[in-house]
């Protein structure tokens, strides 16, 4: 069973291809009936499951995430895996590590590095280019992740979790979500509006 979170506007599926290629991971031919949820579906926030060729869609709340929301720092509850794994469906190990109102920073064993956070990636700044966690870091595969390594410019780099540089959370629902975090700058705005603009362009129906 696989497993993913998305959203619809009047414009389709934010990041519809990711989403297939999320939901089509370890084979079962997903497209077709992924194409027609896609077709139909009002706008909202869904939960959709896929097995073998079915899919199943439940409408969800929005996103827990918002603008400046506070964060805190917890030890990644998959923190001995290697590498990105799929999206786990809930109930999972991440329930434990979320709470009202912030947003958890999971990190590595050690509590040096940064990894994900409790409901989405998360992103540096350099000043130039984003900032993603290197691609053997245990986390779940996002899409929101993977489009901006697809699409803008990006450097692979350890994020540090005593570390200044600019943070910014994403996933396919919120989209990009800036945080308090004390110590670190804001995160740019103009670098915020470029993953807006790239969600917008890469949300879509089918046909």
């Amino acid at each position: 069973m696989r497993y993913t979170l998305l959203r619809v506007t009047a414009d389709g599926v934010v990041l519809r291809d990711l989403h297939v290629q999320r939901l089509a991971a370890g084979g079962g031919p997903a497209l077709g009936a992924f194409a027609r949820f896609a077709a139909d579906a009002a706008p909202g926030v869904y939960a959709v499951r896929c097995s073998g060729d079915d899919i199943a869609a439940e409408a969800r709340a929005g996103s827990r995430l918002f603008d400046g929301i506070p964060v805190r720092v917890a030890r990644s509850p998959f923190a001995d895996r290697a590498g990105p794994f799929p999206k786990p469906a809930p109930p999972c190990a991440y329930d434990a590590v979320r709470a009202d109102g912030v947003a958890t920073l999971l990190t590595s064993a050690d509590g040096a590095q940064i990894l994900e956070a409790c409901s989405s990636a998360v992103l540096g700044w350099d000043g130039e280019r984003f900032l993603c966690v290197p691609g053997d870091r245990p986390r779940v595969w996002s899409t929101a992740e993977q489009a901006v390594r697809v699409h803008l410019p990006f450097r692979e780099v350890a994020l540090q979790t005593d570390g200044a540089a600019p943070l910014l959370l994403v996933n396919a629902v919120k989209g990009p979500c800036t945080v308090t975090a004390p110590g670190r700058a804001p995160f740019p705005e103009a670098a915020v509006r470029d993953i807006e603009r790239l969600f917008v362009r890469l949300t879509g129906r089918f046909g």
